[in-house]
């Protein structure tokens, strides 16, 4: 009783400034780990496109400094300086110290506006040990340093310019990112890439101060432009599959005040690769947008196989499925005040968008479809060679669920399933082959530990028609054992996460070629049949040890994950008196082994498979997987530097 009395007005918190950003980060970036460290160059970023779309910015250029600090620059207007009516203070101090403050909610000066969370670069620096905002305007050179977004050295002059701009230089505050302030190129690449395409006309740039060629000392660097935008990002996206039509169908207009975009290709290929943004944010559960798009694509292919009699002779219903198999499509549009809603708050709500996109692409489309009568034929024909194929492929899942209720319980003969039926407490683990197999069901723990072995590699589902994909036995297995389904009743390829049995799948394979081989094989798999599944975050990979270290003297050991742990552990023991093992598979370590380095929750190390583009994701699967020789080869040059080969 005396604690709940305890609790009065000084009981009561209050965060001023940006106090809140930092005592609950997530809630404004979405996490602290590697994914909310990129996402503060996105939020810097996304204030320079805004000038950019606002007409005042043509060049936005990001580098990577040599301690993992970024510094973008663009050439906009520059963030102004004057006094803040209000505030009493330079704007610029207001827009980088308070939260929700700039021009982006003044309708007057941006028209639409990027940034997931609307919170910008007030959150940056409320995040960051140092943060230096150098603005150009006004014939003028000015400075402000700003620590943990509080001010540190006021806004000072620095001279006189011809130029203008901002340039924001930042450095993650380490106690925030506490699991790495290490920033990636390959994914800010991506996203910089990503924002050229939806963006033409406007260069960005990309320099990696910490990589540099040791004979000509130039530093990593890329450049991305785009004349055509979405054109050139789905030629991009289908590069390394076979064109059904020869040419990407661009539709791009404004319906009730919304500017609407996209572009859109048909090729050979079985799956839908449709992606969706609003403002230039990756909409990846969809919203208001897709749907309209979805149906306005639907309902006017269908109306015009319907009037020129294609569809005469076919005996399987037609789906809105069917129209979209073998379609890669970008889905773009800018809305002034977009509502967010979903788990991730990346679905679009706005429900007169829905019907703005249904009228621009059914308007469009149908004057496409009367001008090109041999695309539209063989877009048709596509269409009725699809709805054979899903209909082949709803039959073969069928079967497995007639298997499933024939069979009892429905599981896998193979399958070592665990006693807890907590779905969040419990682990699947996919294991190659019998022999590790074997070692992974005596080491693990029985409560809440299964085990699944695969024979093998399993198929190419890159390569594969869905109703040879349903009819392999491995890949039955995993749907069986996971407890996952996708819809038959109508014909929908949702998969069905209600009857999911595990929260934690864990593919744990080798760490050889043939190993890697086959964990390719299942994200692709994953990411084609299972997407929800990585989405919803229960997708993982097992990381074993590749050394064990032995003291001959003591009789220690030393688990090493990498090479330069390996060399530690020899360096500790000294090198006469230490022998080395290299694991080459998992059924070379006995159960005991197997359990305490790669199984045990409080000693292992498990990689969390997650999507951070999926349209760039979608690319490298299609390539790496796909029949296109070339590409991949190139990838493999490219990347052969973080490739470790078995001797």
């Amino acid at each position: 009783m005396e604690e709940q009395q305890d609790y009065k007005a000084s009981s009561i918190q209050i965060l001023e400034g940006l106090e809140a950003v930092r005592k609950r980060p997530a809630m404004y970036i979405g996490d602290t780990g590697e994914r909310g460290l990129h996402h503060l160059v996105y939020e810097v970023v996304d204030n320079s496109i805004d000038e950019a779309l606002a007409g005042y910015c043509t060049n936005v250029d990001v580098t990577i400094n040599e301690d993992n600090s970024i510094t973008v620059v663009d050439n906009g207007r520059g963030i102004p300086v004057d006094m803040h009516e209000k505030e009493k203070r330079p704007a610029l101090e207001v827009v980088l110290t308070v939260l929700h403050a700039g021009g982006k909610f003044d309708k007057n000066s941006y028209k639409v506006s990027g940034g997931l969370h609307g919170v910008g670069v007030s959150c940056v620096n409320a995040l960051s040990t140092l943060l230096e905002a150098t603005v150009k305007r006004d014939g003028k050179i000015y400075r402000e340093t700003f620590s943990q977004g509080k001010v540190t050295k006021p806004l000072e002059e620095l001279g006189n310019t011809t130029e203008t701009g901002t340039t924001i230089t930042f450095k993650p505050d380490p106690d925030i990112f506490q699991q790495t302030t290490v920033y990636k190129f390959e994914t800010l690449q991506s996203r910089l890439r990503e924002l050229a395409f939806l963006n033409k006309g406007i260069h960005l740039s990309l320099s990696d101060m910490r990589e540099k060629d040791p004979e000509t000392g130039k530093v990593r660097h890329e450049e991305f432009y785009s004349t055509e935008g979405l054109k050139e990002f789905v030629t991009y996206l289908d590069a390394n599959r076979e064109r059904l039509i020869d040419r990407v169908i661009y539709i791009e207009g404004e319906k009730d005040g919304i500017p609407i975009e996209v572009a859109m290709q048909y090729n050979t290929s079985f799956s839908e690769n449709v992606h969706s943004y609003v403002n230039d944010i990756n909409t990846i559960e969809g919203g208001t947008h897709l749907t309209g798009f979805r149906r306005g694509l639907t309902r006017t292919l269908n109306k015009y196989a319907a009037d020129s009699g294609l569809l005469a002779k076919q005996k399987v219903d037609i789906t809105g499925d069917d129209f979209r198999e073998g379609l890669t499509a970008i889905v773009s549009v800018k809305v002034q005040e977009p509502q967010f809603e979903g788990q991730t708050k990346t679905k679009l709500g706005n429900s007169e968008v829905a019907s703005a996109v249904d009228q621009a692409i059914s308007q469009a489309l149908s004057i496409y479809l009367e001008e090109n009568p041999k695309d539209a034929k063989q877009i048709v024909e596509k269409v009725i060679l699809a709805a054979n194929a899903r209909n082949a492929a709803r039959k073969a899942r069928e079967m497995v669920q007639r298997k499933s209720v024939l069979s009892g319980s429905g599981l896998p003969g193979k399958l070592a399933d665990c006693s807890s039926r907590e779905r969040d407490k419990t682990e699947l683990f996919l294991v190659e082959g019998d022999s590790a197999g074997g070692s992974a069901k005596q080491g693990r723990d029985r409560t809440f530990q299964a085990i699944l072995p695969l024979r093998g590699k399993i198929l190419n589902v890159e390569k594969a028609l869905e109703h040879r994909v349903f009819d392999n036995e491995e890949i039955r297995a995993m749907f069986t054992a996971i407890g996952v389904s996708i819809g038959t009743e109508d014909d929908s390829k949702a998969l069905n996460l209600t009857k999911l049995r595990y929260g934690k799948v864990i593919i744990m394979t080798d760490a050889d070629v043939d190993g890697s081989h086959i964990a390719t094989l299942l994200l692709t798999f994953f990411f084609r049949y299972m997407n929800e599944l990585i989405k919803n975050g229960h997708v993982f990979i097992a990381n074993p040890p590749l050394y064990l270290v032995k003291d001959k003297r003591s009789k220690r050991l030393q688990y090493c994950w990498n090479e330069q742990q390996r060399e530690a552990a020899i360096e500790e023991f000294g090198s006469k008196n230490c022998t080395t093992q290299r694991y080459k598979g998992l059924g070379e370590m006995n159960p005991e082994q197997l359990a305490e380095t790669t199984m045990k929750p409080e000693n292992r190390f498990l990689k969390q498979v997650t999507i951070e583009s999926a349209a760039e994701a979608d690319r490298i699967f299609s390539m790496l997987m796909g029949d296109d020789v070339p590409p991949r080869r190139e990838f493999i040059e490219q990347n052969a530097r973080y490739a470790k080969v078995d001797a």
